[in-house]
């Protein structure tokens, strides 16, 4: 069997030597650098729980022990459990930071051209006991590397509004066109994207009433003008999977003077639609979506932006309630759920590295079922 380099393992676990161990000193066995690489190894292997992670361990022990320490060997899923309701998410999520950031292309690219914001429920964590609704997670995801940049819980989809800026703070964005849905396009969050030198494209609906009535209004007038004396830019494509086909139809604007507000939106350059006519079979359905934007004129850039927007629906959040059955964890415990939810992101950006034609789910399979994969989905060099 293929056999890792010591000194490879010890590399992970640098990058969580800054991180406070929360545990209590008495009756604590167990290495803190031990417990994130199981867990983290656990999670890519197919574990969706601790009890999971600590039954994975008991099968590669032998594997284990030639890798870490293991003082008094393999730690229980109890152990596991512990520690992750224990961790305060933020500070476990800030340990990943420069792993992250190595996960970019050979010719060092950034891997954040657009990052999608966007929230998720965890629908089966809610705790009627302590009267606490499901948690809900906003997660910012770098769409061309495919890549979890970072996430924050909330208590309510409510706050999602709030936890927004925060998450933009963890990040970086510079240089990024940053997407976010209709519940995010407020002021603040514009301007907090400007000053931190990104880009934005906020979409626009009723909670911003009249800017959403007012864009809606002047773009269907110069429609019916066919666009005379306007700056204007078309783009049409096609898309094709699960059965469906896809027209998408992107017109971009200067965004007019005219608009209720404007002056008061940091960096706001252009407004824009995006329309998509769907065909399955013999039905036919359409929508249309309008955006506020600090981007300047270009409309591949906007197009790329929406369609980037849609793909951590249909990526992430599609990956981790089918592959990750997110939506059936029973934790409880909000910091354990919060660390679990962040350790599956992390797992599937690693797994979208891999430059096979497998998917996601089977290279989840993949290492669970081989070590050696295991170790290259984790960038370790092997001898």
């Amino acid at each position: 069997m293929t056999q890792l380099n010591a000194t490879d393992v010890v590399s992970i676990q640098e990058y969580f030597a800054e991180l406070e161990d929360p545990r209590s000193h008495i009756n604590r066995r167990h290495l803190l650098g031990d417990l994130i690489v199981i867990a983290i190894c656990g999670v890519l292997a197919g574990a969706d729980g601790p009890k999971a992670i600590g039954t994975w361990a008991q099968s590669k022990a032998a594997w284990l022990r030639q890798h870490l320490e293991l003082p008094h060997g393999i730690p229980s899923h109890d152990t596991i459990g512990r520690l992750l309701a224990l961790l305060h998410p933020q500070a476990f999520q800030s340990c990943f930071q420069n792993w992250i950031a190595s996960l970019r292309g050979a010719d060092g690219d950034p891997i954040a051209d657009i990052i999608a914001i966007d929230g998720k429920a965890l629908r089966r964590s809610h705790d009627r006991k302590k009267n606490l609704g499901p948690l809900f997670l906003v997660s910012a995801w770098a769409v061309q590397g495919g890549i979890s940049l970072g996430q924050l819980a909330t208590e309510e989809k409510s706050n999602e509004i709030t936890a927004i800026p925060e998450l933009i703070d963890n990040i970086d964005i510079e240089g990024a066109t940053v997407t976010i849905d209709a519940a995010g396009c407020q002021k603040n969050i514009a301007s907090k994207i400007v000053d931190k030198k990104g880009h934005y494209v906020l979409a626009l609906k009723g909670n911003q009433g009249n800017l959403h009535k007012a864009t809606r209004k002047w773009i269907a007038e110069q429609m019916e003008r066919d666009f005379a004396g306007i700056t204007v830019r078309r783009h049409q494509e096609t898309v094709k999977g699960h059965g469906r086909l896809d027209t998408l139809i992107y017109y971009q604007f200067e965004a007019p003077d005219s608009l209720p507000g404007k002056h008061n939106w940091s960096g706001l350059r252009t407004i824009g639609i995006a329309i998509r006519i769907s065909k399955q079979g013999d039905k036919e359905t359409s929508d249309v979506r309008h955006f506020i934007s600090s981007l300047p004129i270009g409309v591949r850039r906007f197009a790329k932006a929406v369609r980037g927007h849609w793909a951590i629906e249909g990526t992430l959040h599609w990956c981790l309630d089918v592959t990750f059955r997110e939506d059936e964890s029973r934790l409880r415990n909000r910091k354990a759920a919060d660390n679990l939810a962040w350790l599956k992101r992390f797992a599937i950006s690693l797994l979208k590295q891999q430059k096979d034609k497998d998917s996601i789910a089977m290279r989840r399979r993949k290492a669970g079922w081989s070590t050696d994969y295991l170790a290259k989905v984790l960038g370790l060099a092997t001898t």
